[in-house]
């Protein structure tokens, strides 16, 4: 690591005088490392490191803090095997630097270096991976830069080497040194598939036991992809190697277990839920991955026509009420209500969560499982919540009449509530909740809005087709775009598939959304038990639209193919569907 930086060029003090004055060292210890330094020639940091007067990790940090770089712990980070196929180890140890994470999508590359001010190790790292690639440098301490090199380069990196080694005991030079980290071939078996599921997007991973075999297979964009298959000789010593990093019972194989892991794969940090099942061939283990860097979305880019978001901000607004999402599960319910509170979270307000579990940890919510070792319910935890002095309330899901009750009271007494709801549709919630027992004198005035949402696959910009529609489907459409205030399509657009789709049309997925706002008219409707087209019919007056409606939005925008969209959403309300292919 570089102190070049570290004076006060731009009136900031120097290391030494920090490390003073935040008391990570006296001015005795400082006093005998500046000695020092003159004697050696020894960077300051690099010499308080010698005299075991700080670590190198809190010199690490403290020097990314000085200059708005982040920092990195390799200690426990798994680069991506593909990344350092494509960085010779010569190279790496030459430059102090290792890479971690090369995204395609933005052709950005994560490095770890231990100079991040190192202008021709940048420069000729850029001139190996190519002059478009955006490089973001992340601090990191001389010997754990030297460790990874011992430990990920020379050995086997790819699945099949990996397979090769684990049938025939031919192990790399440097599979003593490999023993000893603990890195043996069914550990970066099991680390390489799980990089590869976090660079496939995938969503949840599943490992299936069969009769003389092992299914592997990958939920991508909502649907499940088979990606390899193992023999059977194989999960035995993986499923061991899983239970474990998830903290479950490795003796225990005739119960249901739950756990979680924490990684730092490819230089990010991603969470696993762990949920093991037994079945007929033996424990089937599924991972549901989160992606923390990928799971908050801000609003402005979930995809939303304006007129929604400027509604989505209207009711984010309002102190106090409460904002229902509902849609089934895989819908993306949670994702959004992260979205909402992290556009409401700043340091004048207090919002708790009550989560089941709690899936992102994010910095100043206050956030609780409801599990049955915490002994906590969602409607305990709601009584107990309110002694909080809370602002906002997140309740991640209305399951009973105790908890829709404790939720409608909170919203009722001035907190601004957020929670969940299994409904077909945004008017159905409505009649959810009155079936669970709250009067609809309750529900008008104190429900904001309901959010119907469903996630549709998004077609690969690289692949999708154009395809020119007839006169009168052209007149139809012309019609519906129209009504949704949008320009009308010269054509719609089909999935074909390309490399970057793996050969299925799609990549990535967008947010559609139904929102219900209430008003005073439909707060004077609620308790007369209206039918839903009554709801709906009111509610067009407000601009509502139904899933159908803007599903079909996404399809004249050319984002969403109409077979995806019939997929997903029940059409059958559109007028002259038939009409279209």
């Amino acid at each position: 690591m570089t102190e070049a930086h570290s004076a006060s060029t731009q009136g900031k003090p120097r290391i030494g005088e920090r490390m003073l004055s935040q008391g990570m060292v006296t001015v005795d210890q400082l006093q005998i490392a500046l000695i020092e330094q003159r004697k050696h020639g020894l960077l300051l940091g690099q010499q308080l490191v010698r005299l075991n007067f700080v670590t190198e990790a809190l010199v690490r940090d403290l020097l990314a803090s000085q200059h708005a770089y982040d920092s990195i712990d390799l200690g426990q980070v798994i680069p991506d095997p593909e990344v350092l196929a494509m960085v010779p180890e010569a190279f790496a140890r030459q430059y102090r630097l290792l890479p971690l994470e090369f995204s395609v999508d933005n052709r950005s590359v994560r490095v770890a270096m231990a100079d991040v001010f190192d202008v021709i190790a940048l420069d000729q790292l850029r001139q190996r991976l190519g002059q478009d690639v955006q490089l973001k440098p992340l601090l990191a301490t001389d010997a754990q830069i030297e460790q990874a090199h011992d430990k990920f380069y020379g050995h086997a990196l790819s699945l099949e080497e990996i397979l090769h080694e684990i049938e025939t005991g031919q192990l790399t030079p440097k599979a003593s040194l490999e023993i000893a980290q603990g890195q043996q071939p069914v550990v970066r078996l099991v680390n390489a598939i799980l990089i590869d599921a976090v660079k496939q997007v995938a969503s949840d991973l599943h490992f299936e036991p069969e009769r003389g075999f092992l299914r592997i297979r990958y939920r991508v964009d909502g649907v499940l992809w088979q990606i390899r298959s193992l023999h059977e000789r194989y999960w035995p010593a993986m499923c061991v190697r899983l239970k474990i990093m998830a903290g479950l019972d490795i003796a225990e194989q005739r119960c249901p277990q739950d756990g979680r892991m924490h990684l730092l794969l490819c230089g990010r940090e991603i969470d696993f839920r762990v949920s093991s099942q037994p079945t007929l061939h033996g424990e089937n283990i599924v991972l549901r991955v989160l992606d923390r860097e990928k799971s908050i979305i801000p609003l402005s880019q979930m995809g939303l026509r304006a007129l929604q978001l400027e509604r989505l901000h209207a009711m984010l607004e309002k102190p106090e009420g409460m904002i229902v999402l509902t849609g089934p599960t895989g819908s993306g319910k949670t994702t959004t209500l992260y979205s909402l509170l992290n556009h409401l979270n700043h340091e004048q307000v207090n919002i708790m969560t009550l989560e089941d579990p709690v899936e992102y940890p994010v910095m100043q919510l206050r956030q609780t499982s409801v599990n049955e070792a915490n002994k906590v319910n969602f409607s305990d935890g709601i009584r107990a919540i309110l002694r909080q002095d809370p602002d906002i309330i997140l309740v991640g899901e209305v399951r009973d009449e105790a908890t829709a009750s404790m939720a409608l009271r909170a919203a009722m007494t001035g907190h601004l509530v957020m929670t969940t709801l299994h409904t077909n549709s945004a008017p159905a919630a409505f009649t959810r909740l009155q079936d669970l027992g709250l009067k609809p004198q309750l529900i008008a005035g104190n429900v904001i809005a309901v959010i119907g949402q469903r996630l549709l696959r998004r077609l690969c910009i690289y692949c999708k087709q154009g395809v020119k529609p007839d006169a009168e489907r052209l007149q139809w459409l012309a019609g519906w775009a129209t009504n949704m205030g949008i320009s009308v399509p010269d054509m719609l657009y089909e999935a074909v598939g390309c490399e970057h789709c793996r050969m299925t049309g799609y990549r990535g997925r967008l947010a559609v959304m139904e929102i219900f706002a209430l008003c005073p008219a439909l707060d004077a409707l609620l308790p007369t038990a209206p039918s839903l087209a009554q709801l709906q019919e009111l509610a067009r007056v407000n601009g509502y639209h139904t899933l159908a409606e803007e599903g079909l939005c996404t399809v004249l925008t050319g984002d969403v193919s109409w077979q995806e969209l019939k997929r997903v959403i029940d059409v059958s309300t559109l007028l002259n569907t038939a009409q279209l292919p």
